[in-house]
């Protein structure tokens, strides 16, 4: 199964002054905006509120996903589908003991499910859900902010993901969120990644159609794959 490679857009980077204009670039440019929920408890930081979301969600036609940073997550499945997330995103170390549970909800409510493992988590350790999802998120920099510089060794995690899904056919796509850009692409789709989560890459310029012209120019040279 070929996978088209899929940019997609961290909104906890948007200018919250002023969101409309990034959102109408994020609409017509991105492939999926990525939606970083957190509690301050799961990870050190809060973002994204449902309010948030849910304006956010009238100002894009692109679909939405819900990475759900929460030690809770249980709670937030119906709200985040309610909004009209169609991808809601459960980390592995959150759901030890109602993962499958979980992810019926989800498949129940009409979305996409996805599994998104920290760093310091193997994909071993999700193995026994693989078959149950659209969407494994490999973390490559530890959960809570955005900028961090990206950690080398989950390179063989995304190659670890991919040779799983070749060697049972397993049907996710596999996403890399953090420290994902031009100094990184090539490695990136070399080990196995088709979904690409931008953050600090794409936003820090100021201009957010500038910053996806360079993203789109620099995985391209990196890659050798066209994007149009």
């Amino acid at each position: 199964m070929t996978y088209k490679p899929f940019f997609c857009p961290s909104l906890m980077c948007l200018d919250f002054l002023n969101p409309a204009p990034q959102l109408e670039v994020v609409s017509a440019r991105a492939d999926v905006c990525h939606l970083d929920i957190m509690d301050g408890h799961f990870c050190p930081n809060i973002s994204l509120t449902p309010g948030q979301v849910k304006a956010y969600r009238q100002n894009v036609s692109i679909p939405m996903e819900a990475h759900l940073m929460v030690d809770d997550p249980a709670h937030w499945l119906e709200v985040f589908a309610d909004i009209g997330c169609e991808e809601i995103t459960l980390h592995r170390e959150a759901v030890d003991r109602n993962a499958f549970r979980l992810l019926r909800r989800i498949a129940e409510l009409g979305r996409k499910a996805g599994i998104a493992l920290c760093p310091a988590t193997p994909v071993e350790h999700a193995e026994h859900l693989l078959d149950s999802i659209g969407l494994l998120t490999i973390m490559t920099v530890d959960v809570g902010y955005s900028g961090q510089a990206f950690i080398p060794q989950m390179l063989d995690k995304v190659e670890r993901a991919r040779e799983l899904r070749e060697r049972h056919g397993y049907r996710y796509a596999i996403q890399v969120d953090g420290g994902a850009g031009p100094d990184t692409f090539a490695a990136l789709k070399r080990a196995g990644a088709d979904r690409f989560v931008l953050g600090s890459a794409l936003f820090s310029g100021g201009n957010i159609s500038e910053g996806f012209d360079r993203m789109y120019a620099a995985y391209e040279k990196a890659t050798g794959e066209r994007l149009t």
